[in-house]
């Protein structure tokens, strides 16, 4: 990646953005002269602001800090080719202004000068915002935006079982998996145990067939356990409420479950246009869902990580070292992109079904006490280090080839896994 000068610009420029209007500091590098102005967060305002910069400077490069790594400021910015940005933690700006101001006062104008200050000065520090090709960008928002999806399926099914357990449990024991169309149409059409046994005994049958559950052994048993149910309660003021509850609940999951599955076919379909798709099949564990967010993670630009190490710190993997005179403790990065933490560990979990040698490294540290999330977290560093040298020489992991460097080198790791049989 390139590194920047104060020299290469014309101008630096901090931005503290806000949801209606960005207050800007400009300092203007041939004169050192700086300026305050304020423009609204309106789209046409930021296009003047950023063509009127152009303008002014010729078309030569400005540096735009703002604390900020997405969103709609970073969007309608990046499209222009004459403006470099620089993200800054927003904590840095906070500790930066307590430095020197004591009273705590803050002022927006002054944290859009103390983003132009840290460019000025630390510069070299800072990484700019490198865009990703069309195809990684869409794919980075499709695969986070289907996992939030996935959790509040999650959340809603488990609310959904809650309110069920108030007046209609036994629905719950005849449909073990909650987030099915079976299940949703199940509860849409008998909502409460009174419909339910007053249904016959052809209409759950041709319900059952027409949603594909064919186990005439299942159905019978269903169907026997609806006939013989007995109420939990049949106290109106419970019921009620409740049931009013789950037709509000129940198509709101239906339609998350349509929506994941939009997501799924989009994600799929951009999956399979990258040519560096291989590398990420041929990883152990990395199915449909994960090797999408892998290929999202590591992108397409290969000067954009120089070595696994910047991997594991930006991801969170990598864990932190304090020292304060002789005591000295480790923990995990507390400032960190979460759901690229969230995606090496999971892939890192998966893969201990699949792979020889993460597995034998799970039971070799759970021998030695190690918890669950510790060892994962643990194998997800060991995993970066595997898949950037995949990444960077373009090159599908091979498990035998693996196990092979691993002999050669001697690894305690192969011994472990014979001892133990694995």
């Amino acid at each position: 990646m390139k590194a920047f000068e104060v020299s290469n610009f014309a101008a630096l420029i901090g931005i503290d953005w806000a949801d209606r209007k960005h207050d800007i500091c400009e300092l203007n590098c041939r004169t050192n002269s700086q300026c305050f102005s304020v423009i609204s967060s309106q789209p046409k305002h930021i296009n003047a602001w950023a063509n009127d910069l152009r303008a002014r400077y010729k078309g030569q490069l400005v540096a735009v800090a703002c604390e900020l790594k997405k969103g709609p400021l970073i969007y309608a910015l990046s499209k222009f080719n004459h403006i470099v940005l620089f993200p800054i933690n927003p904590r840095s700006v906070a500790r930066y202004r307590e430095t020197f101001t004591q009273s705590g006062a803050k002022d927006d104008p002054t944290d859009a000068a103390i983003q132009t200050e840290i460019l000025k000065l630390h510069m070299d520090k800072l990484k700019v915002i490198t865009p990703e090709s069309e195809v990684i960008r869409k794919l980075s928002q499709l695969v986070e935006y289907r996992r939030k999806l996935v959790q509040e399926r999650v959340d809603l099914t488990n609310r959904i079982t809650t309110t069920l357990k108030n007046y209609y449990p036994h629905v719950l024991d005849w449909f073990k998996e909650r987030d099915t169309i079976i299940f949703c149409d199940f509860i849409s059409r008998w909502p409460s145990l009174a419909q339910a046994k007053r249904a016959r005994k052809q209409s759950f049958i041709d319900f059952f067939n027409l949603h594909n559950s064919r186990y005439s052994e299942v159905n019978e048993k269903r169907i026997h356990e609806i006939k013989q149910a007995e109420a939990l309660t049949n106290d109106e003021a419970v019921i009620a409420p409740n049931l009013l509850l789950i037709e509000c609940l129940i198509p709101q999951l239906k339609q998350l479950m349509f929506s994941i599955e939009r997501f799924d076919d989009e994600i799929k379909t951009l999956y399979k246009q990258h040519n560096d798709r291989f590398i990420f099949d041929s990883l152990p564990g990395a199915g449909p869902q994960i090797a999408p967010r892998l290929l999202a993670a590591m992108g397409s630009n290969r000067d954009r990580y120089n070595s696994p190490e910047e991997i594991q710190k930006y991801a969170g993997i990598a864990p932190v070292t304090e020292r304060s005179g002789k005591k000295e403790w480790i923990h995990w990065r507390y400032s960190c992109t979460k759901f690229l933490r969230q995606t090496f560990v999971e892939w890192a979990g998966l893969s201990v079904r699949y792979s020889f040698w993460a597995k034998a490294y799970y039971r070799q540290q759970e021998a030695k006490g190690k918890p669950h999330n510790t060892i994962i977290r643990s194998l997800a560093f060991k995993w970066i280090r595997i898949l950037f040298r995949c990444w960077k020489t373009r090159t599908a992991y091979d498990e035998s080839s693996y196990l092979t460097a691993l002999k050669s080198k001697g690894s305690p790791l192969l011994k472990f896994a014979v001892d133990s049989r694995l």
